[in-house]
């Protein structure tokens, strides 16, 4: 019964089973597993005993017939010490599955720590184009599925073959010494037992990649409806009955793939289940003829019947080998796939912080273009079948631009004229493709990656927030903050009255992206997180963008907390809001078209000043961002 259960989910594995493996896999496969090898000389030493003794016990049972049948005075004794033999047997056996099971748990786990390590680490060096174009669920996939699958290939997969091989080739050496007639047929019959599982192993598989796809598209439906923004959108468009319609639809018909597969699974194992016991039934026969001549003892047949499930058995899962084989090396693969992606924003071996002080920042003739998705990603994450080759269009053209230690530019024009790609550039979350940009007179490509993240903070108009308390959200930027110095962020964010009346204050849950707090909350959040983190230049990207007015009023005095004392590059479609700064520079197209300042850029009449109309036609109202004096 275990082989026939065995083979069916090994044929139903071979449906889809790779042919080949890139070279170089199984070297990679060993750099990880190396560090182990002491611990797998030992698994697999205590492999080759379970084997070994799985091959044994039918041979000493067969000899304790043969004591029986024989009789004598010293019957009894030979009887009682072959029972002791047998039992010794067992219990050998059970420490040895005790010890493999202990061997392969920390070989096991320790491969999937390691692994999921090294992606994850790997994951975080990517650049943000990476996961703009990556699926979130195919990858997380790499990180559980896949991992699990590649420690298998270790674990499993190798211990399996060694054991069943050895099982065989004893079982095999040990009925033909005893007799030859009666393996022979044992082997003949094996055809009978593995054509019926070939034939029906396509249908089988078939069931299982259509009931796989439809669990992976409900699955899908759950996570975007179950969200909140997909749970509001539902609601609003008064679409609950059809959701509802749509999701019983697929989960009816995976109840059907459900009873189909259990009945062809069961039709599939009562079948080589029979052949099976066909195959017990005319060794007891053909054995019990050749012991009733006189050819072979009693006990012989008593031992080539046990050691028939020690032949089946391994062939079936032998049969397989190649399947389980191919299938977990390919989780290696696909594990390696996302390895071997390089990030494109890397840290020079010589790199350097900044020097103390306020902080400068330079734009030098930067030109700019987004990278194409086969530098960035894999097919596989993003679930298509061939990448987008196309190289991405140059989106800044010789941009030229600096901002002062302490002063406060900012960048306005329409939308998509690149005004947050430039910046993107100055925290490096990409990398120029010519020129340079310079924190305090240094390129940014010089400089440490500590350097950048210290010495940069930004807010955009949708700060994240994990789903998490309100203490470890702010404190993700300054791990060693102490509670006072976060409730003194949170008050200079313009958040002291809603800290008090949050009932579990800092230990308040914010849920997933924030969204148990309104959108001003959050935002002031965000800035109390800057506050914490202190950095000397503060990029503000469409900040108080999607506010009501009393959030924005509140957000924008938070803001001048934040500014006080920084370089700060603000992105703003409202004119109001930049009136005041040091310097505007008005972006089309990816240049500069203008710079000044406010007064300066009306007066000469040009692109702002028709921004500035067409917003301020017909209203006088006026917001101002301002830094707050030192």
């Amino acid at each position: 019964m275990d082989g026939a259960w065995g083979m069916m989910r090994g044929v139903a594995r071979a449906a889809d089973a790779p042919t080949s493996i890139r070279r170089g896999t199984l070297p990679r496969i060993w750099r990880f597993a190396r560090r182990y090898r002491r611990l797998l000389i030992g698994f697999l030493s205590l492999t080759v005993v379970s084997a070994t003794v799985g091959v044994l016990t039918p041979v000493l049972a067969g000899r304790v017939v043969n004591a029986i049948i024989a009789g004598g005075p010293d019957a009894a004794s030979t009887v009682v010490t072959l029972a002791g033999a047998v039992a010794g047997l067992a219990v050998l056996e059970a420490l040895v599955g005790l010890g493999t099971r202990w061997f392969s748990a920390r070989i096991g786990e320790g491969l999937i720590v390691d692994l999921r390590s090294a992606v994850f680490e790997h994951v975080q060096r990517m650049p943000v184009a990476f996961f703009t174009r990556t699926r979130t669920g195919a990858l997380v996939s790499r990180l559980n599925n896949d991992v699990i699958g590649a420690q298998s290939a270790v674990t499993g997969t190798l211990a399996s073959v060694l054991s069943n091989v050895i099982q065989l080739a004893l079982a095999v050496t040990v009925m033909m010494t005893m007799a030859w007639q009666v393996t022979l047929l044992a082997l003949v019959l094996l055809p009978i037992f593995v054509i019926p599982a070939r034939r029906m192993g396509r249908t089988i598989a078939d069931l299982r990649r259509e009931n796989a796809d439809l669990n992976a598209s409900m699955g899908n439906q759950m996570t975007e409806r179950f969200s909140a923004a997909g749970a509001t959108l539902v609601k609003l468009f008064g679409r609950p009955a059809e959701e509802a319609v749509d999701f019983r639809g697929r989960a009816e018909r995976i109840r059907d793939i459900g009873i189909r597969t259990a009945m062809v699974s069961r039709v599939f194992v009562t079948s080589l289940s029979l052949v099976s016991a066909l195959a017990q039934a005319l060794i007891y026969g053909l054995g019990g003829y050749l012991a009733v001549t006189g050819q072979i003892d009693a006990g012989t047949v008593v031992t080539l019947a046990l050691l028939l499930t020690r032949l089946y058995s391994p062939m079936t899962a032998l049969a397989n080998a190649r399947v389980d084989v191919m299938t977990a090396l390919v989780s290696f693969e696909r594990v390696f796939e996302v390895l071997d992606l390089q990030p494109m924003i890397a840290e020079r071996p010589d790199a350097r912080d900044l020097p103390p002080g306020p902080v400068s920042v330079r734009l030098r003739d930067v030109r700019f273009g987004y990278p194409g998705a086969d530098k960035v990603s894999l097919a596989s994450l993003e679930e298509v079948a061939v990448l987008d080759h196309r190289t991405g269009e140059e989106v800044l053209h010789g941009v030229d631009l600096e901002i002062g230690a302490g002063q406060m530019v900012a960048l306005v024009g329409s939308s998509g004229a690149g005004k947050s790609t430039i910046a993107s550039l100055v925290p490096r979350l990409y990398d120029v493709d010519g020129g340079a940009v310079e924190l305090a007179g240094v390129d940014v490509r010089e400089l440490t990656f500590a350097a950048v993240r210290g010495a940069v903070g930004v807010v955009t108009q949708d700060g994240h927030l994990f789903h998490d308390t309100i203490r470890a959200n702010l404190a993700y930027a300054a791990p060693d903050a102490t509670d006072a110095e976060i409730v003194d962020a949170m008050r200079r964010a313009r958040l002291g009255d809603v800290l008090d009346a949050l009932p579990d204050g800092l230990d308040t849950v914010v849920g997933e992206r924030g969204y148990r707090l309104s959108g001003g909350e959050r935002q002031r959040l965000t800035i109390a997180r800057l506050l914490l983190a202190k950095p000397r230049v503060v990029i503000l990207d469409e900040a108080t963008a999607h506010l009501d007015s009393e959030s924005e009023a509140a957000v924008q005095e938070a803001l001048g907390e934040a500014l006080q004392g920084r370089t700060a590059i603000v992105i703003a479609h409202r004119l109001s809001t930049v009136r005041d700064a040091d310097l505007i520079a008005v972006i089309e197209h990816g240049r500069i078209v203008e710079r000044g300042t406010h007064d300066g850029l009306l007066a000469v009449g040009g692109r702002y000043a028709a921004l500035h109309r067409t917003q301020f036609a017909g209203d006088g109202t006026v917001t101002r961002l301002v830094a707050h004096p030192a």
